[in-house]
């Protein structure tokens, strides 16, 4: 008698951005799958102690430090503590083991236009990929949705609102979300939602003076500062529509934006037949990272499972253009072309960090973005170099817009 007894060994991942807050959620179910998951690489930027807690943890092969110095000082730490993964350094190793042939899965959670070239990468030689990373769509959407075509490589999306999306979408419209028709499926639109951020409420005549320590206290997710300070701008809901255009092939007139408070309903879709179906859940990461983890399968998250009996009222509304300038510089740039959402996230993200270091105030951040793209030669982008060049040209716009700004 034959007992077939396979064994499979466990599914490889390689983290790109383990120190962050989506790295820290996917450790955490990766840790509740010892079996089903290993990591093969971890990467960081600076953050020694962060990623050699993890490299003890986890034990992977290679671990990726951008910056040299911080990758000298973990390797040292690893060798005082006897751990044998490896530390490479420099923006071309995040490449290396992100197209590696021992990976399986690529989790993309590295914040910004750091992300691009990794991610695209992964995509390249073939991967799966998880996107948490909305930048690489931002910034260079048809050349990367392109590339998952000619590579085969499987695209799913992480970020709450997308995986919601993902979730609400019939199976054969999964398979090839990203050249979907939306007749051949009875969809009509989808509708993405966000929270409003913080300053939801406030009056308008005190949103431009927030300070970045306001800006940063989401009222329902643990994020970090950037993606905070985007939330309450409301410009990170205007990249995710940028990036649900190309995550669903989507037109002018099937994507719209609600503001839901409760952050509960994480994204819904809309047919023809007059159906909504939505994803609901707690507000927690791990929940849309396990199902991107095990897709089409599902494994526990560790999330609780929502409460509807003490979970109160659930509300939305139109966002509003007044308080949500930088939202409506997205959804223009969205269908402006690929020059333009380059130009915009590399503004913002120079926006963002002049906010956060006190150069500039919070109404400030949207004149910048508005001022770089009214400046900002709109050409066709059709190469990488082209997009890097594109994002580079408005770092340096957005650069001056800040200096004369902080004066």
């Amino acid at each position: 008698m034959v007992v077939n007894s396979q064994q499979t060994s466990p599914t490889q991942v390689t983290l790109l951005g383990a120190t962050g807050s989506i790295g820290q959620s996917t450790l955490a179910v990766i840790a509740a799958h010892p079996e089903q998951y290993a990591l093969f690489a971890v990467t960081a930027h600076s953050n020694v102690t962060a990623l050699a807690t993890i490299c003890v943890q986890f034990q992977p092969q290679f671990a990726v430090m951008v910056d040299p110095t911080a990758a000298q000082q973990l390797t040292q730490q690893l060798r005082t503590q006897g751990c044998r993964t490896e530390v490479l350094s420099g923006t071309e190793a995040l490449s290396a083991v992100s197209s590696a042939a021992e990976t399986d899965i690529v989790m993309a959670a590295i914040v910004g236009a750091a992300g691009l070239l990794p991610t695209l990468a992964a995509v390249q030689a073939g991967k799966r990929v998880l996107l948490a990373n909305k930048e690489a769509l931002v910034m260079s959407g048809q050349l990367f949705i392109d590339a998952v075509r000619e590579s085969g490589a499987v695209l799913l999306p992480v970020d709450s609102e997308h995986n919601a999306i993902f979730q609400a979408l019939p199976q054969a419209a999964q398979v090839a979300s990203h050249s979907m028709q939306y007749a051949d499926f009875g969809i009509e639109k989808i509708l993405l939602t966000g929270s409003g951020g913080p300053f939801r409420e406030l009056p308008l005549n005190e949103l431009a003076a927030q300070s970045p320590a306001a800006a940063c206290r989401h009222p329902n997710w643990e994020m970090g500062q950037k993606i905070s300070v985007d939330s309450a701008t409301m410009l990170n809901k205007g990249l995710e529509y940028i990036e649900a255009r190309w995550l669903f092939n989507c037109a002018p007139g099937q994507l719209d934006v609600i503001v839901h408070p409760q952050s509960v309903v994480h994204s819904m879709v809309q047919y023809t037949d007059g159906s909504v179906i939505a994803q609901l859940g707690q507000p927690d990461m791990r929940t849309p990272i396990a199902y991107a983890l095990a897709y089409p399968e599902r494994i526990n998250s560790g999330v609780p499972a929502l409460d509807f009996t003490t979970m109160g009222a659930l509300t939305f509304s139109a966002p509003d253009p007044q308080r949500y300038p930088c939202l409506q510089l997205a959804i223009d740039a969205c269908w402006s072309g690929q020059a333009a959402t380059t130009t915009l996230n590399a503004a913002n993200e120079m926006a963002v960090a002049a906010f956060l270091h006190g150069q500039i105030t919070f109404g400030d951040i949207a004149v910048v973005c508005a001022a770089v793209l009214e400046q900002a030669e709109l050409s066709e982008l059709t190469t990488i170099e082209a997009i890097l060049a594109c994002d580079e040209a408005a770092r340096r716009s957005a650069a001056l817009w800040i200096q004369r700004r902080g004066h």
